[in-house]
Parts: C-alpha cells; structure tokens; sequence
C-alpha cells in the first residue's frame, strides 16, 4: 500500500509490445515523454492509483540465482543509475514480448517510468514503474469547423484502471526489494507475474494471514456446507473472523480449541489443511503474526448469506460468531414437508 501527495515522474518512456505468435513487432520510443501540466496530474494519478489498495507485496525469484531474474537486474540498474534509461526500457519490453507465449497475450502500450517520494509505510522511496494499457475505448471528440461543430471517434487509452502494472521499490527486507503488482485483466495468470515478473510472495505475516483465511473459508465450503449446512459454514467463518481480530498472534492449536466444539471438526480441518498445503504448495505455519490489512481485505470476500429455495435470505454477521447458535434455529415441518428457520429477535429496524 502506498500514498502518492508527494510522487513525481522523473522520467516516463512509451513503447509497444508486439506478439510473436501473430506476427506483431514491438515499435520503440527513442524520447522520454514531455508531459503538460494537465496530462502530467492525470496520467501520475491514473498509473500509481491502483497501488493504493494493495496491501501485499512480492519478491523476485529465481530458480538459481536471483542476479539472473531480468526485471530484477534491469530495475536494480535504473534505480542505481538511470543514465541509460531509454536502452533499458527497450530490454524491458523486449523481454515482455519474449513472455508472450501464445496468440492470447494482447498487445499493447508499456510505459517505464521513474517515480520519486512514493511513500510506502512510513518511508519515501524511489521506483521503477512497469505498466502494460492492453485495452483502448472509444470516445466522441467534437471541434469546430467553418462555423459549425462536428464530432468524430477516436480510440484512446481509459483513465480509470490500469490494465497490467508493477512498481518495484527502491526499498528491501532479507527477500529482496519490495514489488507491488496489479493485474486487472488476468486472462493468463501466469503471464504477468511468473513468466514476466517471475515473484513470489514473501514469508511474512501477510501471507501467512492470506494463506490461513483462505483455507479456512475454503475448508468452510467444502467440508462444512455439503455435510452441515450453511449456518455452520457461516457460524465457522464468523468465528474465525473473531479469532483473529483477536488475537495479535496466531497459533493452530488454539485456534482449534476455539472455533470448534467437537473434536471431529478438528480432524476434519487436519486432514484438510494437509491437503490444502499440498494443493498450494504452501506451508500454513503453527503460529504466525496477523496481518490486520490482509484480515481486513480478506473480511470482505466471506460470504454468510443463507439463500432459501423460496426467495429469501438470511444474512449473517461475520462481527457476531455467536448471533448463529443462540439466536437462529433449523428444523423440519413434518405437515409442509419442507426446512425451517427460526430466528428470534426483539425488535425490528
């Protein structure tokens, strides 16, 4: 996550991409670009805006040695020494068409730029910034000819959401320097991030809080909705939610005792967690450090609807893990035939 008041362009290059599995050649820029003022604030606001709400970060990667991994070695150089800026941007979109490894990777323009005073925590750091515009929309523009207003269609890039981007920061840990990814149009989700960028997530408590939520909300719909229903799946994801808003420190078996009463849950979340890991190839730490940002962002994708067969629903609230079990009944009606919900409450609002 970063803040951008005081960020600046110090230098910015446009290029295209080509593909080679449909003939298209990369065409490459021989000047930096001369921005006007207006141009200068939209186009600093569309290319860091994204990286606003990016709470996790990467590190490069490489099978032998990181000093191979190409990104890596061409944003080190710039960040180093940007003198050689324009031949560098070249390499770099060269080796962005060398990744496009079949006829679905759209072409499209690359921009590199240099940034200063992004902020990131509680530093300011330089960046090299990568961002790939593979869609263009249509837009009316009027002007004025012998008197009279006349309007044509011309193609242009959107200012609403960068398509593909990274920023990698003048700033590291024990991993590497700190990169920040988006990928809006993750038609090959590989593409971008293995095979261009080629990072991986970090070991710290970001991912660690990411890998641990997301196996339990995926440990909540495919165990617990098929054999107990949705309100224990909901009951379960609520009380997890709880578990790590309140503790600053995550340890498995705790969590266990926790969040679940009978011992066959805890054997069914082993068995699950092993193949889980096996599955991700990730390994969920006994006891790691919550990230309250991933928690957060990870909140807001459970889902807690119960949605009914007779066009209602029951939402439940993932702050209150204890609203399911004393205030919320199931049962059968024998003369309908059919399942029920009770729910008990004292006034309505």
């Amino acid at each position: 996550m970063i803040k951008r008041n005081k960020a600046s362009f110090h230098k910015c290059i446009l290029h295209k991409v080509g593909n080679k599995f449909n003939s298209t050649k990369n065409a490459f820029s021989e000047n930096v670009i001369d921005f006007d003022e207006v141009s200068y604030d939209l186009m600093l606001g569309y290319l860091l805006r994204p990286f606003g709400s990016v709470v996790e970060s990467y590190r490069f990667n490489h099978h032998s040695n990181i000093n191979l991994n190409e990104i890596n070695s061409y944003a080190l150089q710039l960040l180093q020494d940007d003198s050689d800026f324009i031949d560098v941007s070249k390499h770099i979109v060269t080796h962005l068409f060398e990744q496009s490894n079949s006829a679905q990777i759209k072409t499209g323009d690359v921009l590199v730029c240099l940034f200063n005073d992004i902020q990131y925590e509680d530093i300011f750091v330089n960046a090299v910034g990568i961002f790939k515009i593979e869609n263009k929309s249509e837009f009316f523009q009027t002007y004025l000819e012998n008197g009279s207003y006349d309007i044509i269609t011309q193609r242009g890039i959107p200012t609403k959401k960068v398509d593909k981007g990274v920023l990698i920061l003048n700033t590291a840990d024990t991993e590497g320097n700190i990169v920040l990814s988006v990928d809006n149009n993750s038609y090959d989700t590989q593409y971008w991030t293995k095979h261009f960028l080629n990072v991986k997530y970090p070991d710290d408590a970001n991912q660690h809080t990411k890998n641990y939520i997301e196996m339990c909300r995926e440990f909540s719909e495919d165990i617990l909705k098929p054999s107990y229903g949705v309100q224990e799946k909901s009951s379960f994801l609520a009380k997890t939610i709880d578990f790590f808003k309140e503790n600053e420190v995550i340890n498995v078996e705790n969590f266990k005792e926790d969040v679940f009463e009978d011992d066959k849950f805890k054997d069914l979340f082993d068995d699950y967690k092993k193949g889980f890991e096996s599955d991700r190839a990730v390994v969920i730490r006994n006891q790691f450090d919550v990230s309250e940002s991933v928690l957060k962002k990870q909140k807001q994708k459970i889902k807690t609807e119960i949605k009914l067969d007779t066009n209602i629903q029951i939402k439940l609230d993932v702050d209150a893990p204890d609203a399911s079990a004393e205030y919320l009944e199931r049962g059968y009606d024998e003369a309908k035939r059919m399942h029920y919900y009770k729910v008990y409450f004292n006034e309505e609002s």
